[in-house]
């Protein structure tokens, strides 16, 4: 197969962006069943495929499909494909790139120092440079994935071990990663060095697993252990006797651990805990602290469901309006963010949600949700139904506007394409969506409600450049910045 040219990896798409789930289990005799449970709890993470791989002792097996876990994983016949006592998986979208089962996770090869399975959520900005460099050597690519990077620095290593390949290979990666691998004997865990993306440990029936949240280990009755820390490496592996050693390092020097704060605000499951923190209470308290920065007089307050319900809960407790299911969910249908077109998540808008007239009616209402992002979502909820809006009507988003470009696995548009940046100030912003009034949750306060204390400038406590323009890490493949930058910076002053 010919490898894709250059130009299929514009920066201005999204094929090497996303945001996914893993999960892995060593030695456990149900490996692929746990694992395609843990995925299914991972499942809000990406949407368009599945894979996974086991291991029986012998040989390796994958299966990968397009389409929800749930379509294809609980049927036994597949599972039992999926023989052995380890098994890793992954759950995946694409943002704009392309959606293809060549590019579904994991990726396997074979490899002199024996077979390894790698896949992890995040994107690697300075995948786009070491993979030219890897082309421009004669090497063949079989997939559009930032992922087959790594297998190609793992083959290349020097170094005679799996393990010790793979570390060399994660050593010349940038940006933000959760990661997994699996070799004959051993299930590995990475975390990038500013811990952008979420990994954690747990253990079931003495067994250790990984994954993306800890919804997975609930969903499996698992024990959650700790968080992989940033910028380390565990290494499980199986021994002749059967038991399982864990090995921990710490590989390159971590910076100054940063978790990204999309996962509290949209990514992550509301029932998980990540980096400590609880998700829910998190988002709760992003609306306790918008009722505060932004009063409003009203009548009822309602959720733009689901991501909005949690911050609407504590807008209502600490305003005292009191809170209202104004809006209904249609849960059949998939989340319209992470669709990969406009076109499709503009239809996606009209079925996925429904005005439960008989309580807004002639009412003032609050509307909660998550980003100006859902200004497109609004306003076409408006221009479809206007009486889902009540007589009057206030948008109150649980976050500040985003302004800049995301590179490290979440699916933000250009930056020209962003709400608040299409728009000169807050009115033409509110006008367009159709709302009486607009606000939105102030950098401070948003921290506040997470991390419990303001943002520190100086050394900002999590992730946060899609507002405030930050950027953690590197940008190899944008030559050291982000490129296109936005039009309106004065709205930045806005948010706080």
């Amino acid at each position: 197969m010919n490898h894709p040219s250059d130009d299929s990896f514009d920066l201005n798409g999204d094929t090497l962006h996303e945001e996914c789930g893993v999960f892995g289990i060593l030695g456990h005799n149900d490996a692929a069943t746990l694992t395609a449970l843990g995925l299914h709890a991972l499942q809000h993470r990406g949407q368009e495929a599945a894979g996974i791989v086991s291991f029986d002792g012998k040989q390796f097996y994958t299966e990968k499909r397009m389409g929800p876990v749930g379509d294809h994983y609980t049927d036994p016949a597949l599972l039992a494909k999926l023989p052995g006592a380890m098994a890793m998986g992954h759950t995946r979208y694409s943002t704009t790139g392309e959606v293809a089962l060549r590019n579904v996770q994991p990726l396997f090869a074979e490899l002199e120092a024996g077979g390894i399975a790698i896949a992890h959520n995040g994107n690697f900005t300075n995948g786009l440079t070491l993979r030219r460099q890897i082309i421009a050597t004669g090497a063949i690519c079989q997939s559009t994935s930032d992922t087959e990077v790594v297998l190609h620095l793992v083959a290349r290593s020097r170094h005679s071990s799996t393990t010790d390949r793979f570390i060399d290979a994660i050593r010349q990666m940038e940006g933000g990663y959760a990661m997994l691998a699996m070799t004959r004997t051993k299930l590995i865990a990475a975390r990038d060095p500013v811990g952008i993306r979420p990994l954690v440990m747990g253990e079931l029936d003495g067994k250790p697993i990984f994954c993306s949240e800890t919804c997975a280990l609930d969903m499996i009755g698992a024990k959650y252990i700790r968080d992989v820390e940033n910028g380390e490496v565990i290494i499980c592996e199986i021994q002749p006797d059967g038991s399982i050693s864990i090995d921990e390092r710490k590989p390159v020097r971590p910076a100054p651990e940063r978790p990204c704060l999309f996962e509290y605000v949209y990514f992550a499951r509301p029932d998980s805990v990540v980096a400590g923190r609880s998700v829910y209470s998190a988002r709760k308290g992003m609306g306790i602290n918008l009722a505060k920065e932004a009063p409003v007089e009203a009548d009822v307050v309602v959720p733009v469901p689901d991501g909005g319900t949690p911050a609407a809960i504590g807008y209502a407790q600490q305003s005292g309006i009191p809170f209202e299911l104004g809006i209904i969910r249609n849960h059949y249908v998939g989340r319209t963010f992470i669709e990969p077109t406009q076109s499709i998540r503009a239809f996606g808008v009209k079925l996925k949600h429904s005005a439960n007239r008989a309580e807004i009616a002639g009412k003032r209402v609050v509307l909660v949700d998550d980003s100006d992002r859902a200004g497109h979502d609004l306003a076409q909820d408006r221009a479809d139904d206007p009486r889902c809006w009540g007589d009057r009507s206030a948008f109150a988003g649980r976050q500040p506007d985003d302004l800049f470009s995301d590179y490290y696995g979440i699916d933000t548009p250009d930056p020209e394409k962003l709400l608040a940046n299409q728009h000169e100030n807050s009115a033409s912003m509110c006008r367009f969506i159709g709302a009486d009034s607009l606000a939105f949750l102030s950098i401070d306060g948003l921290y506040d409600a997470v991390g419990g204390e303001p943002r520190n400038p100086k050394a900002p406590q999590f992730t946060d450049h899609y507002f405030t323009g930050d950027y953690p890490t590197q940008l190899t493949d944008l030559n050291g910045r982000a490129k296109n930058e936005p039009k309106q910076i004065s709205l930045l002053k806005e948010a706080g």
